[in-house]
């Protein structure tokens, strides 16, 4: 959502919101936000999808129609899971240009 903030480090440190494997948080990230992603290591590699001791997804509403990829994983993602970069998937499962409306992703799911 435009204007909102996160959860801080020290609250998912002191793990308030919970722990999940990386496929949890995938999932729950469709559920909330309305497309699939992958969650990758810095250097690219995939995340084994039972690796525990995550943050859990804490954000219960979709972030806007109008804000892109970019911003998403700016404001969500990344504050949640440094140390982890993302990709947003389409519906036809190639990776989202950080510059595409999160209306658009979401527009595409419903579509295919």
């Amino acid at each position: 959502m435009q204007g909102e903030s996160p959860p801080s480090r020290g609250y998912l440190r002191n793990n308030i919101v919970g722990v999940a494997t990386v496929q949890a948080v995938e999932r729950k990230i469709f559920r909330v936000e309305g497309f699939k992603v992958v969650i990758r290591h810095l250097d690219g590699r995939n995340v084994r999808g039972d690796r525990e001791h995550l943050p859990a997804y804490p954000f219960g509403r979709a972030m806007k129609n109008r804000s892109n990829v970019k911003d998403w994983k700016r404001r969500r993602f990344q504050p949640t899971y440094p140390g982890f970069e993302v990709d947003v998937i389409a519906e036809h499962g190639g990776r989202v240009h950080g510059g595409t409306l999160l209306g658009t992703v979401r527009d595409g799911y419903l579509e295919a």
